[in-house]
């Protein structure tokens, strides 16, 4: 590729219309039967959905739910977290993940990742662990999984619950084995920009036990059973029919958008080597027993200059995001807890110099060449000068 600056032809960060458009008849089709059944909850393509939901992850049972922010919430309600209870999460992930442990009354415990995976530090879990723990939640970051197998071990020798939030890893697996299946319950995200997103919000809950499920399900629901009888004080989280409508249509295409966004993943390693980037920046790296769904592909940017390449991107017509620019330890809103800069230095050091390039399944060859010759032209010329 060229080492002369110039206009990279416009790519978006993602394009949701462009993979909606294909399917748009089907969208019509499924929406009008739900129009013309009247039942817009609990209308017979939930029950679908859930159970092709429930195939795909491999448990027993998949519950809809409003939104992966209260898959998180109920799930922690079903476990009976309350104030003063403890619930370890990374502080590099989505506000969800520690929010609904807030809500609950209970304290969020932040931990420091693996800085190859972005995903929760095992070792770092193991020493968070104290008489108040009352569960713990690993997040699949970016499309892999974190260390189960490890983290259900430490989470076994403790007697300790496991919420796996995957709501950026459905399809995603460790060991062979799909997320949402390794802990307690596994909490799923249908949010547009997801692997597998509706139009609007929607989420879903995954677990083994029965009586769990059944749990779940009420929690979901006012906790009344039959209507109008209380056993639990619940909420109102459900997975509307359209929205399962639209999310059936999807699914028949869910390995299909995996393959294309593997096939970028190695396209972009390909690209980066080509252009000898990949010595100036950080590539994402897979874990051997990680099977990758690329939700986001993440390059880190050393020496300062992430917010610089951003700027220039952005210029040059390139989609990208930082996830995430504040770690969950530094919020404002969590700043009684205690937590001080430097604390947790993998964390920080991800949130400073990670830059998220697009990776959506319909993105072409030439856009991604575009992606990688508005980085090149950064280093390559007066845009920055090259570190030694």
């Amino acid at each position: 590729m060229s080492s002369e600056a110039k206009k990279s032809a416009p790519v978006p960060m993602l394009d949701v219309g462009r993979g909606n458009l294909p399917l748009k008849q089907e969208f019509l089709e499924a929406i009008e039967r739900v129009i013309d059944s009247g039942r817009f909850l609990h209308g017979p393509e939930v029950t679908e959905l859930e159970k092709t939901v429930a195939h795909l992850s491999q448990t027993s049972h998949a519950i809809g739910c409003a939104s992966g922010s209260d898959a998180l919430l109920l799930a922690l309600m079903a476990l009976d977290i309350e104030p003063g209870d403890e619930v370890i999460v990374p502080s590099f992930t989505f506000f969800a993940t520690a929010s609904a442990v807030s809500r609950l009354g209970a304290e969020p415990v932040f931990v420091d990742i693996d800085p190859m995976t972005y995903n929760m530090d095992p070792e770092c879990l193991q020493a968070s662990i104290t008489a108040r723990t009352k569960a713990i939640i690993p997040v699949h970051l970016f499309g892999q999984c974190a260390p189960m197998d490890r983290i259900n071990r430490i989470a076994q020798a403790h007697q300790l619950p496991v919420i796996e939030d995957a709501a950026q890893a459905i399809g995603a697996a460790w060991d062979d084995r799909p997320a949402g299946s390794w802990g307690s319950v596994g909490c799923l995200s249908f949010y547009p920009t997801k692997n597998l997103g509706g139009m609007g919000d929607g989420g879903m809950l995954v677990c083994n036990d029965d009586a769990f499920a059944s749990k779940l399900r009420l929690l979901a629901s006012h906790g009344m059973q039959p209507r109008y009888y209380h056993k639990l004080v619940g909420i109102n989280s459900r997975l509307d029919t359209m929205q399962a409508a639209v999310l059936a249509v999807k699914i028949k295409h869910l390995d299909s958008y995996t393959q294309a966004r593997c096939a970028h993943a190695a396209r972009y390693k390909e690209l980066f080597q080509a252009s000898q980037l990949h010595e100036i920046v950080e590539l994402p790296r897979k874990q051997p027993k990680a099977t990758h769904v690329w939700n986001q592909y993440g390059i880190r940017v050393p020496h300062g200059r992430r917010d610089a390449l951003k700027a220039h991107l952005q210029q040059q017509g390139i989609g990208c995001e930082v996830y995430y620019p504040v770690p969950l330890h530094m919020q404002e809103c969590f700043s009684d807890l205690g937590y001080s800069l430097g604390c947790l230095p993998n964390t920080e050091s991800a949130a400073r110099e990670i830059l998220h390039l697009p990776v959506y399944p319909e993105l072409t060859p030439a856009e991604q060449e575009s992606v990688v010759e508005a980085i090149e032209s950064f280093y390559m010329t007066g845009a920055y000068r090259r570190v030694a």
